[in-house]
């Protein structure tokens, strides 16, 4: 006789209330069926999943206990969050992730009322739980705030200054460590799942609860006594003494796949008067996926794949990436300077520097996710006499901000800053866009600040950053490939503050920033097919600006136009200010800035973005037309098309 079919359960959940419906042994099934529906998806869009592989069990049981989304459910960083997501409304848009117009890759308040908290960095998930629990404490609203976070995520100082200030929230609020790759915790099995479902139980609680305030009714030595037996009888048999100490109560470890444990716990702790607590999950990165599990990486991040398989889609063969010449030009510095060192912070593969630690480990620093340290410790380096590179994302950058200003730029230390993925980023949004490291860095005395044109530039402009010893600078480049162009065989040092002519005209004259010039290029082509002679400039630098230069154009041409890859406050006003200073503005002249407009634009495909903000040839050519249309009375006027 053969066997009954299985009825599928994924199909019945809409929202978290429909899984609440389920009998605690479908679970299992249902998980089953979430991680096929992951794995389905992300195989057509690409995406992050090993991170939500893991967290598939972890997440059914989140929504199956607590009472989402009154209860609030924060994701550390949210790339995990993708199996959230088909379980809170929005499977039928599941294969739209990082789309244009889809669901974004992350949390997004603006998405779903069970995406209480946007996340795409990380570290910020506690910060933000203990507001909510807060919040409600004293709205005496009911719902507790559970913040799950990942063991890499509990390298940055943030996460431990939120739990040293936990307390106010009380058993309101639930931190879930998941831990998938830290290790440190003991072996996971029944007898731990047993002692984590004991010390959570509310008679276990109580008694802790009434023996703590008979303790502390005893001479004080007495009472220090209790409570270290009490601290070392549980760090002996479970671990956590560390969050104890911050104010949490520790449950775990637990297997973050076993559902019959995780179940229980959980109901323990959602309903403990005690708080806060801290569970500790242990889970395995890309479970449940056999390529991925094989995978170093455990498929963290992939193109689209066939599921079958695992094999992913390969990228059309082009011209190396940005972040591929900027890592080989750095080793080929290292290997003639022995000063040189290069700092990261857990990113050593995706700015390149896993290449630099193969050949030089003693030279290369992973310090986590911890970028306020990653900067302050390359100040140090550089007071020392090293060369330091601290290769951090733009988007990343900006959370040590204050350090660039206090601890490198005050005291004029030279630590060169390599800032990949400046400028728009497509699929990962404006989370992780490259928008305002020009605004937040040329604006500080000291700082150089140079931008690449092409992969050629970024080579000569490693080169200047490692001979360049009078103060900080900075050297930004964007995600992919690069434009084609042959590398140079020698590196050129190149003149700080001093740009370059690409090609010269006379009525227009746009001035590029970056990898925009290949744009201003063909805008230019155009301008010129219409009667509009043109110069393109490369600037190269944003600080210090090549001012003869700049003076030189805006005194020979009609219109000046600035093209950056950056917010408002960048080259272009730093451009305007010159002007302005120099009375540049009283003869007449037209200039325009084109910039990133003044939002957060949505992912979508980086030419689109750069198009929707006006940053192709289209739109470096209308911003002249319209320029021209206007003489220096207001006075429109006809241009020859």
């Amino acid at each position: 006789m053969s066997e009954r079919p299985v009825t599928p359960l994924l199909d019945k959940i809409d929202i978290p209330a429909d899984l609440r419906r389920l009998k605690p042994e479908q679970l299992p099934q249902l998980a089953d069926e979430l991680r096929a529906e992951m794995i389905s998806a992300v195989s057509v869009t690409g995406g992050h999943l090993g991170a939500g592989l893991g967290v598939v069990e972890l997440t059914t049981a989140i929504h199956y206990v607590f009472d989402t989304p009154r209860d609030r459910v924060i994701w550390d960083v949210g790339h995990q969050a993708y199996p959230h997501k088909i379980l809170t409304g929005r499977r039928d848009r599941i294969r739209t992730l990082r789309q244009g117009g889809g669901l974004s890759g992350f949390t997004q308040r603006a998405e779903s009322e069970y995406d209480p908290f946007g996340a795409a960095h990380s570290s910020t998930s506690i910060s933000a739980a203990i507001g909510f629990a807060v919040a409600n404490k004293l709205a005496k609203q009911p719902g507790k705030a559970i913040a799950v976070i990942g063991d890499g995520a509990m390298s940055a100082g943030m996460a431990y200054e939120a739990m040293n200030n936990a307390e106010a929230a009380g058993n309101r609020l639930v931190v879930i460590l998941n831990d998938n790759d830290m290790s440190i915790a003991p072996p996971v099995g029944g007898l731990s799942a047993y002692l984590a479902r004991m010390v959570s139980s509310g008679p276990f609680l109580g008694l802790r609860d009434v023996l703590k305030r008979f303790a502390n009714r005893l001479p004080r030595p007495l009472a220090d006594a209790a409570r270290k037996t009490d601290e070392f009888a549980r760090g002996m048999t479970m671990g956590g003494t560390l969050f104890e100490e911050l104010g949490f109560y520790y449950v775990g470890p637990i297997d973050g796949h076993n559902l019959d444990h995780m179940i229980p716990i959980l109901e323990n702790v959602r309903d403990a008067a005690q708080g806060p607590i801290l569970v500790h999950v242990v889970t395995k990165k890309g479970h449940g996926y056999a390529p991925a599990e094989a995978a170093a990486d455990k498929y963290h991040g992939v193109q689209k794949f066939d599921v079958v398989t695992g094999v992913q889609a390969k990228a059309e063969p082009g011209p190396p990436s940005y972040t591929g010449v900027f890592a080989n030009a750095l080793l080929a510095e290292a290997q003639r300077d022995p000063t040189i060192v290069a700092i990261t912070a857990a990113m050593p593969t995706g700015t390149g520097l896993d290449k630099f630690q193969k050949a030089f480990p003693e030279r290369l620093f992973d310090v986590g996710i911890a970028e306020q340290h990653a900067v302050t410790f390359a100040a140090g380096l550089a007071a020392q006499g090293q060369r330091p590179f601290c290769a951090i994302y733009s988007t990343f950058l900006q959370r040590a901000y204050d350090q660039v200003v206090h601890d490198v730029a005050i005291q004029n230390l030279p630590v060169r800053f390599a800032i990949d993925r400046a400028g728009l980023v497509g699929a990962d949004g404006s989370t992780h866009a490259g928008s305002f490291d020009v605004t937040y860095l040329a604006t500080l005395p000291n700082m150089v600040v140079m931008a690449a044109a092409d992969e050629a530039e970024l080579v000569h402009m490693v080169h200047t950053a490692a001979l360049y010893d009078d103060g900080p600078i900075a050297l930004r480049y964007p995600r992919g490939n690069g434009t084609g162009v042959a590398l140079p065989t020698v590196p050129e040092k190149l003149e700080i503050g001093k740009g370059r002519i690409i090609r010269e005209g006379k009525k227009v004259a746009i001035l590029s920033l970056g990898t925009r010039l290949e744009e201003a290029l063909k805008a230019a082509e155009r301008l010129e097919a219409q009667g509009l002679s043109t110069t393109v400039a490369d600037l190269r630098f944003a600080k210090p600006l090549d001012s003869a230069l700049i003076r030189k154009l805006c005194a020979s041409h009609e219109v000046v136009v600035t093209v950056e890859e950056g917010a408002i406050g960048g080259l272009g006003a730093h451009v305007l200010t010159l002007a302005s200073d120099d009375g540049l503005l009283d003869t007449g002249l037209k200039i325009r800035t084109l910039r990133l407009p003044d939002i957060f634009q949505a992912h979508d495909k980086p030419e689109k973005q750069y198009a929707e903000a006006g940053l192709d040839a289209e739109g470096i050519v209308g911003a002249v037309k319209m320029a021209l249309r206007h003489n220096s009375v207001g006075v429109v006027g006809e241009v020859r098309a």
